[in-house]
């Protein structure tokens, strides 16, 4: 600083000289300024020199310097001319008291203004802490432009932008300098498949939203495309007629169908007029944007409406169908539907025929179409008939394999045992295939004479090998019933004289539960015995094992039921027995799986009379020696209907 006020600046003077200066200069402190838009222009003077320049002025050019001066305010746009262009600034004189500063960076370096020219600024700060004024060329341009661009949108006028890229909900376009939003749904009148291929590309909009406060600006394309398709929808609803035939683009693909533009006016292609075959989606069809050829159906020129047909091109399939497909003939398709009583196949695009369940196999009870096929499966069927005016088919699946009923008179025999194979089981039973495609019923009441089956599966398996009996074969219904227990004879006539009720037999402990106990009997068949020591002694159960042998007396035999109850005869112990064992009854609780009849709990209660003694034993000789009798006689009776049978 003190090198330029000795006009030296290149700071060549001698210390003599700086500290002359700076004792002239005291007390007012000094600093050095090397660098700055002014420091060209920066005088240094003393206190006493400013005092005296101020009293050189005359107030009269006081007053015409400050006339001078504009009124200049923040915030307010006012063209002003370079002075000078520095590294960081650029120095603008708009006729205030002080120069105003820009940022360099807010220039294009192509377009950096020279000293002498006018240009428009933006005053953001009149003074700031430092007296300088800051002005914006930015700002100044911005202003400009958003003036103009409230003029378009006030007018409704049409402004061109280029759209620069992708955000939420929409794209960026860059108009006038500004960045503007384009909603999604605004771009085109129709779906946006690809929002890329838009981009970098410069189209004509209209402003729809300002936001003066915020500067936001909100552009739509699709307002124009729908203005400049008004004249032409109102064209075309003036020539349409139902039949004619018109060229379309596909706007839009519904669910229910496909929207088709016609060229400033929407029909709909409903999806049951895209073909005559089954479409399970209008996109296996047509795609988006592509051009087709469509028949209008339909129109209602009140609600604007177009109704288009796409198969109303094509001839219909039904044509000529009894040539093409005649009765008798084997025929190839695709099952395309399956419900529970059949499944549609389709022969060709809009003819169909149905195999009916009954129509799938001969001896299979099929319960439901997915047993034998599946959607999609190619198949063979024969053409049973066909109903032109309901335009109905009937196939038939199993008339491509011989009959099998055919001749079954001869194969098996009402009465004949065979062996066959258990293909599947149900809770009422299960089918036997006797041979390829001859399958018969056995009922779960058929199964066992003397065992009661709650289950099937308790005795049969699926793939096993069981000896049946014919019982019945019915043609007409295509049935056949057999039996498993009458493969053997019943029996229970045997029992009812072996195990008649009083009897005392002797039998071993099979099965031992906590209330009842199971011995085995002839034939297969299990006995009940009712615990009696269950109603005072819990572990009464677990005194009796698996193979004891004991002496046990009949209390009933129930052949619908195929149940024999027992009850334990103990020496000495008689009448205490039967008193428990007429308590147990009484509660019938005895087991959750079997109740004693009421009248075999009357029949206990009558032994149990006061006085009542033992039998003797002469009576029990008695007793013992006529059961010996009666075996004897069932042995005899069974030998005979032995011999009977071989002869």
């Amino acid at each position: 600083m003190v090198d330029e006020i000795v006009g030296n600046p290149e700071g060549k003077g001698s210390i003599e000289q700086e500290e002359e200066i700076t004792r002239g200069l005291n007390p007012v402190r000094t600093e050095i300024i090397r660098s700055g838009p002014y420091v060209d222009e920066i005088k240094v003077v003393t206190l006493d020199e400013l005092e005296k320049a101020e009293e050189r002025v005359d107030e009269d050019e006081l007053k015409i310097y400050e006339s001078s001066l504009k009124e200049v305010s923040d915030e307010q746009r006012i063209i002003g001319k370079v002075v000078s262009v520095g590294e960081d600034f650029v120095v603008v004189d708009v006729g205030f008291k002080t120069e105003g500063i820009i940022p360099r960076y807010e220039f294009d370096e192509s377009d950096l203004p020279k000293p002498g020219h006018q240009i428009e600024v933006f005053v953001e700060v009149l003074e700031d802490e430092n007296g300088q004024m800051i002005l914006s060329k930015k700002k100044a341009d911005f202003m400009r432009v958003w003036e103009r661009i409230r003029e378009i949108y006030e007018k409704g006028e049409i402004i061109e932008g280029k759209i620069e890229g992708r955000v939420k909900g929409g794209m960026v376009v860059k108009v006038m300098g500004i960045d503007a939003f384009l909603p999604g749904s605004q771009i085109d009148v129709r779906p946006i498949v690809d929002f890329d291929s838009y981009v970098g590309k410069t189209y004509k909009f209209k402003i729809v939203k300002l936001n003066e406060r915020r500067k936001n600006i909100v552009l739509s394309r699709k307002v124009l495309l729908e203005e400049d398709l008004k004249e032409k929808r109102e064209e075309l609803l003036s020539k349409i007629k139902v039949g004619q035939t018109l060229t379309g683009r596909v706007k839009n693909i519904t669910d229910f169908g496909v929207f088709v533009d016609l060229g400033g006016l929407d029909g709909l292609l409903h999806i049951t007029d895209l073909s005559w075959g089954r479409v399970n989606h209008p996109s296996e069809v047509v795609q988006l944007d592509q051009e087709i050829r469509v028949k209008v159906i339909d129109f209602d020129p009140e609600k604007q409406r177009v109704s288009l047909g796409l198969k109303q091109l094509q001839p219909h399939p039904w044509e000529g169908i009894e040539q093409k497909y005649p009765v008798g003939s084997v025929v190839k398709g695709k099952i395309v539907n399956m419900t529970n009583y059949g499944v549609f196949v389709e022969l060709e695009k809009g003819v169909e025929g149905l195999i009916h369940i009954s129509e799938m196999s001969w001896t299979q009870h099929i319960r439901h179409p997915s047993e034998l096929f599946s959607l999609g499966d190619e198949v063979e069927a024969k053409v049973l008939s066909i109903d032109t005016e309901e335009r109905k088919i009937s196939l038939g699946y199993k008339q491509l394999t011989p009959d099998p009923w055919e001749g079954i008179d001869e194969k098996f025999k009402v009465g004949g045992i065979y062996k066959g194979t258990v293909k599947k089981i149900f809770p009422n039973g299960a089918f036997i295939e006797l041979d390829e495609n001859i399958e018969g019923f056995l009922s779960i009441d058929d199964i066992s004479w003397t065992r009661k089956i709650k289950h099937p599966r308790e005795v049969l398996k699926r793939g096993e090998e069981v000896e049946v009996k014919i019982l019945d074969i019915n043609k007409e219904n295509r049935r056949i019933s057999v039996g498993m227990k009458q493969v053997t004879e019943d029996p229970w006539p045997i029992l009812e004289g072996l195990y008649v009720p009083g009897a005392v037999i002797e039998a071993e402990i099979s099965r031992v539960g906590e209330q009842v106990a199971y011995v085995n009997l002839q034939y297969g068949i299990e006995g009940i015995i009712p615990l009696p020591e269950a109603m005072s002694d819990k572990k009464a159960g677990k005194k009796m094992k698996v193979g004891d042998k004991v002496k046990l007396k009949v209390e009933d035999l129930n052949k619908a039921e195929k149940r024999i109850v027992l009850s334990l005869v103990r020496e000495g112990k008689k009448k205490r027995e039967k008193s428990q064992i007429a308590d147990l009854l009484e509660v019938r609780e005895a087991t959750s799986k079997i109740e004693i009849p009421e009248e075999i709990i009357e029949k206990i209660k009558e032994t149990e009379k006061p006085g009542e003694e033992a039998e003797s034993s002469e009576r029990k000789s008695e007793k013992s020696e006529k059961k010996e009798r009666e075996t004897k006689k069932v042995r005899r009776t069974r030998k005979k209907k032995d011999e009977d049978k071989t002869d």
